[in-house]
């Protein structure tokens, strides 16, 4: 049995009456805890964040007028587990349902928004809703995105997929918030997504200058503001509980002075906002792990102030809820900010944030690959655990293995974690937790393959001397043919399936180090299936066997003096698709051929370097965070070494780069790799891309090292570069007074591309860079980066970026039409990404699971399967339950559900992005999943699980682009009328019934016919009759069914016939809305009455 969980992606407080020009401030108490940064999470949670929250439960409840709120979920599960006791547990269940204690965000993490990928900001807010919906019963509905160094326009979609009524960004351009506080802007409603416009918008608030902290100075004091209990001490707590730069206490003495500057603060604040309603954060990083003494403080200065008339200000501690709550009553209209982002951010003219967008480079890259190995763990098991019951897997060993990625992905989508803006220390620890997770997850695919493809018995016969064995996992839902590349120390002759065929396979002498030749395998997979092949190892003088030979030939070095040389002379490379022009001059690229359009593109590249300043008295720095070039890159190489490798099947291009003309050992160097793919197989993909894979590194001291792309394009320095890898966003050169280069790096995720009206050159990446267009036809990527410099505050935490590292990212090209490369980027960037796993194993005989069913799976080219998972959820799916549940004490007593399956797809393509790809796709779930088993129920749920879709009403914001300005919420509530109510017929004769509904502007409505034994559980219990669909271009049913209404006939009634019969009606499109009719009571008689219908 499955049930399928379909993802498509009471306030309290004060009430007062006051004059127009009276302020009410909402005092929100916080403290901003990073998961990382500076100090490890064991370190933190001894130092300060157990304290938070064991000092903060017992403070909130001695006085029922505080208040606190809790962001980053981590730090919480954390103390819960391991630190609070019954009583303190008990003590946060009463906190919270008196909301008292509020949850914010309720993500694991406060993610990343520039380099972070949405599948991994998905999965890490369902992890903590996950936690906060098993455990308390709530659903977060406001974000603190407080510190990310930018605002994406994927956060505002995802948080109102998740049922946000609300959202919260601080770190944007300095002169856009200048220019949003005078003109009181910082208020508006967001419509991050193109495609999806007003159905996904939410109302967004721009802190102003002073950000989340609360201001620190004090014009009587030396101390800082607001701060009582101090700074944070590390390692240790101090025994005497005397912490470095406690605020002064609020005495008599003065409480006027503290007064006046928190009031004079506060109206400051209101004048850029319309409302005057004022949000106050009171807290900054590492705060509150003293909360009496905070509180005690506090709970005087705010006595006092509304005591003071002459103030003409009301304060009070609230949550983040509370204040929204009071925004919205006032039911005010506000701006819509359309789907542009806050990408990059800049702090003030020479601090521009976006270095961190290459950082770490290492750690990005382990990152995504973890990400990838999660996504093809999460469907192996699914499917394993769905079709093969009887495994011998333990199923609560593989939850673990899956939880423990599932946890460190999450955790280092942290703001200070994936950006690489951490310590070496920290950094160490989330790679550790990647690795670990990573071991787990390859320990089940492992088992699960063992477990699939021994044979029962222990025949050895089957297992052949001279044989390796490997076993291919495509995690992708679309069939694919491409190369899995495996790196051997030993030859290889022979390449077979299971079928015992020979399949295409080239191999050849490796110029990595890490081993000694490379193999290539051609596989065609379908979605979500396994190959599995043998390799039958040989000499290699052999002349015999079908594995391809790749011949390497050596061109030797160019001096790139030589560059101008008149007489050009140039090597073709080549495959079906592409020619690559190589300039015989310098051993650079020329040119690329689209052989399809016979069209050619001037093309070169070339790795530069920044030298940025390292010394602070000499100007601005770069470092961790910020990028400030000092000049122009410069070029790295000044003779080129030229190597290809020809192949039937992979032709290979190796390129050294030499900073000297007699230097021996190179620190740059391109592999570009070409595939031919034989005559019958699918080559749309695999033809098309040009495979690029550097090696940079070490680099010298304050370094950063791109490489330059340019081409004959005419593009203006426009360049697109991807939010997340969710949507495009188009970038404009844009010319500043100082630090032009900084200030347009952008970072890309997925892919990024350039343009000019015919022809378009796609990037795409494994992992996350900064990317610019700084000339026209142009676009470089920064690949790696190596920092010093002698700022105080980055020399004690050690921020100073001396990566010594050497990095070898991978790139893919795409050139082509607009046409061509707009129906091909998606899948290829996804399949860059999700890349085949590749397992060696032991495995003999045939498959122990051909019994199961083998169907294979495969989405539609626009639709991406964003997950297909057993959560493990221990929550019910029914609200009114778990509350039950939670109420009386169960959840502990809940196991794990494994019957439940979490299933969430993806629409790739924006509106009128691509005339066929970008229209609604349908998918049949039933055809999809016939393989897993029978799927009994689903239910449409909110992005991360919590919601049943249903019933999930989100605030509405008036809009100066409202269609209507109306109260209350976004959804009109489906109302279904049944006809008729009852009905008395005889044995033998038939009976029309009728269902019609309100809505009539849906694009796409469901209606079921079921018959049930009581309306209240008919979803559950009933017997499903007939469904059918009605769309404006395609209708699939069985029975009479329009935009307003659906006609059930039943014929020759029996006395079986009698009972409920209900009509259910879903609104798919544009908004999903469900309805269920009054139900039609059907008596049947054998003779007549007054009331039977003949």
């Amino acid at each position: 049995m499955i049930t399928l969980v379909f993802l498509l992606i009471s306030y309290g407080g004060i009430v007062t009456c006051h004059t127009a020009d009276h302020i009410q401030v909402f005092v929100i108490p916080h403290s901003h805890m990073d998961v990382g940064w500076v100090y490890t999470v064991q370190e933190s949670m001894h130092a300060y964040a157990a304290n938070v929250y064991t000092t903060v439960v017992e403070e909130l409840m001695k006085a029922k007028h505080r208040r606190f709120i809790a962001v980053e979920q981590e730090f919480f599960r954390l103390w819960w587990d391991n630190v609070a006791g019954d009583l303190q547990k008990q003590q946060v269940h009463q906190l919270i349902q008196e909301g008292r204690l509020e949850f914010i965000i309720g993500g694991q993490v406060m993610h990343d928004e520039a380099v972070t990928c949405i599948d991994d900001h998905i999965l890490q807010l369902t992890e903590g809703h996950g936690f906060l919906y098993e455990t308390f019963g709530v659903r977060p509905q406001f974000s603190w995105h407080v510190d990310p160094f930018g605002a994406s326009a994927t956060s505002p979609t995802l948080f109102s997929m998740a049922g946000f009524n609300a959202h919260l960004i601080s770190r944007i351009d300095y002169d856009v918030k200048d220019d949003m506080q005078k003109s009181k802007k910082l208020h508006f409603v967001w419509r991050g997504s193109r495609s999806l416009s007003e159905k996904q918008e939410i109302f967004t608030h721009g802190m102003d200058q002073f950000s989340y902290c609360t201001p620190s100075h004090l014009p009587f004091s030396n101390r800082s503001g607001f701060y009582w209990n101090g700074v944070a001490l590390f390692p240790d707590p101090p025994k005497d509980g005397i912490y470095p730069n406690m605020s002064l206490p609020v005495t008599r003495d003065n409480i006027d002075f503290y007064a006046e500057t928190m009031v004079q603060n506060i109206k400051m604040r209101a004048e850029w906002f319309r409302s005057n309603d004022v949000l106050w954060p009171w807290g900054c990083d590492k705060q509150f792990f003293n909360a009496s003494i905070q509180f005690n403080n506090m709970d005087l200065l705010l006595e006092y102030i509304n005591n003071k008339s002459e103030f003409a200000v009301t304060v009070q501690y609230a949550t983040l809820g509370e204040y929204f709550k009071s925004i919205h009553r006032r039911n005010l209209t506000w701006e819509v900010r359309k789907n542009e982002d806050f990408l990059p951010y800049s702090s003030d003219t020479y601090q521009a944030w976006t270095g961190f967008y290459t950082s770490r480079n290492i750690l990005k890259g382990v990152a995504r690959k973890a990400s990838s190995l999660l996504y093809a763990g999460e469907s192996a098991f699914t499917q394993y655990l769905l079709k093969h019951p009887s495994g011998t897997v333990c199923k609560m060993w593989a939850l673990e293995q899956l939880r423990a990625l599932r946890w460190a992905v999450s955790e280092v989508q942290h703001h200070d974690g994936i950006t690489g803006t951490e310590s070496p220390k920290v950094r160490d620890m989330y790679m550790e937790h990647l690795h670990q997770g990573m071991l787990g997850v390859r320990k089940l695919m492992e088992a699960i393959t063992l477990d699939h493809f021994s044979s029962q018995d222990d025949d050895q016969s089957n297992v052949l001397s001279g044989f390796m064995n490997i076993t291919v996992y495509n995690p992708l839902a679309w069939d694919i043919t491409t190369y899995v590349h495996v790196p051997m120390n030993i030859w290889v002759t022979d390449v077979y399936n299971e079928m015992g065929q020979a399949i295409p396979a080239q191999i050849y002498n490796s110029s990595d180090p890490g081993h000694t030749f490379n193999l290539y395998i051609l596989v065609v997979l379908h979605g979500l299936s396994y190959g599995r092949y043998s390799l039958k190892t040989g000499n290699k003088e052999s002349s015999q066997g079908t594995v391809t030979v790749g011949r390497s030939v050596n061109f030797g070095r160019r001096f790139l003096s030589d560059k101008h040389n008149h007489e050009k002379m140039k090597i073709p490379v080549m495959n079906d698709c592409n020619i690559l022009w190589i300039n015989k001059n310098t051993n650079l690229f020329d040119s690329i051929t689209d052989r399809e359009r016979n069209y050619t593109m001037q093309m070169t590249q070339e790795f530069l370097e920044y030298h940025p300043n390292g010394d602070t008295g000499a100007g601005p720095i770069s470092d961790n965070y910020m990028f400030t070039p000092n000049g122009s890159a410069l070029p790295v190489a000044k003779s080129i070494g030229l190597e290809i490798v020809t192949g039937k099947l992979v032709t290979e291009i190796r390129q050294y780069f030499y900073s000297d003309a007699v230097d021996e050992k190179y620190n740059y160097k391109i592999i570009s790799r070409l595939y031919n793919v034989p005559d019958g197989y699918d080559k749309s993909l695999l033809c098309r891309q040009i495979e690029q894979q550097y090696r940079v590194g070490p680099l010298d001291f304050n370094r950063e090292a791109i490489i330059r792309t340019q081409t004959s394009l005419v593009t203006n320095k426009r360049i697109y570069t991807d939010n997340n890898g969710y949507q495009m966003q188009i970038r404009d050169f844009k010319a500043y007074d100082f630090n032009t280069v900084a200030r347009n790096y952008y970072p890309m995720v997925r892919m990024a591309f350039i343009e000019d009206t015919d022809t378009r050159l796609v990037i795409m990446a494994e992992r996350s860079h900064g990317v610019s267009s700084l000339d026209n036809g142009q676009v470089e990527v920064m690949l790696h980066r190596r920092l010093w410099n002698n700022m105080e505050w980055d020399l004690n935490y050690n921020l100073t970026l001396n990566d010594t590292s050497v990095v070898r990212p991978t790139l893919w090209l795409l050139i082509g039409s607009k046409a061509v490369t707009t129906s091909l980027y998606q899948r290829l960037g996804l399949s860059l990404e999700n890349r085949p796993l590749v397992m060696f194993t032991p495995f003999k005989g045939k498959s122990a699971s051909e019994k199961m069913s083998n169907v294979p799976i495969e989405l539609p080219p626009n639709i991406h399967l964003q997950i297909l998972s057993i959560p493990g959820w221990r929550y019910s799916s029914n609200h009114t339950d778990q509350i039950y549940n939670l109420n009386k004490g169960n959840r502990k007593k809940t196991a794990a559900d494994f019957h439940r399956v979490l299933l969430r797809i993806q629409h790739l393509y924006e509106v009128d992005e691509d005339p066929v790809l970008s229209k609604p796709s349908s998918v049949n779930l039933k055809a999809l999943l016939k393989g897993l088993g029978d799927v009994t129920y689903v239910e449409e749920r909110s992005l991360t699980g919590t919601w049943d879709l249903s019933t999930m009403e989100r605030w509405h914001w008036n809009t100066n682009q409202s269609k209507m300005k109306t109260k209350g919420f976004a959804f009109r509530k489906l109302v279904v009328t049944q006809n008729p109510n009852e009905s008395h017929i005889l044995i033998g004769k038939s009976i029309t019934i009728t269902c019609s509904w309100n809505i009539t502007d849906s694009r796409r409505i469901r209606v079921e016919w079921r018959k049930c034994s009581n309306l209240q559980t008919c979803d559950d219990n009933g017997t499903l009759l007939s469904s059918g669909l009605w769309s404006p271009n395609k209708t699939t049913t069985p029975m009479p069914i329009t935009k307003e209404k659906a006609v059930m006939t039943l014929e020759s009634i029996t006395k079986e016939d009698e009972g409920l019969y209900v009509c259910k009606v879903i609104s798919e499109i544009p908004t999903l809305n469900t309805g269920h009719g009054n139900g039609t009571q059907l008596h049947v008689d054998d003779k007549p009455s007054e009331n039977t219908s003949s």
